[in-house]
């Protein structure tokens, strides 16, 4: 990825998520160490449609997984 479209690509998440500069900021770090990200904080501040724009921009898949008190490994290695 060139710095030129890695700065596209921030300018973009950040017109689309606005007030969340850190959250774009780890997203992107993720997705250059090709990495991994659990993103966590209180309703309303924009999680999902963060990672759900990025997935977009990089033509990738999206999916959500709703953390509740049954929730198991299983769920989320499908094993």
């Amino acid at each position: 990825m060139t710095s030129t479209a890695f700065t596209h690509l921030r300018e973009h998440l950040e017109s689309q998520v606005v007030g969340q500069q850190e959250l774009v900021k780890q997203l992107l770090v993720a997705l250059l160490a090709d990495g991994h990200i659990l993103v966590e904080g209180p309703p309303g501040l924009a999680k999902t449609r963060a990672v759900k724009s990025l997935a977009d921009c990089i033509e990738g898949d999206f999916h959500r997984v709703q953390f509740t008190p049954d929730l198991l490994p299983a769920d989320l290695t499908g094993t």
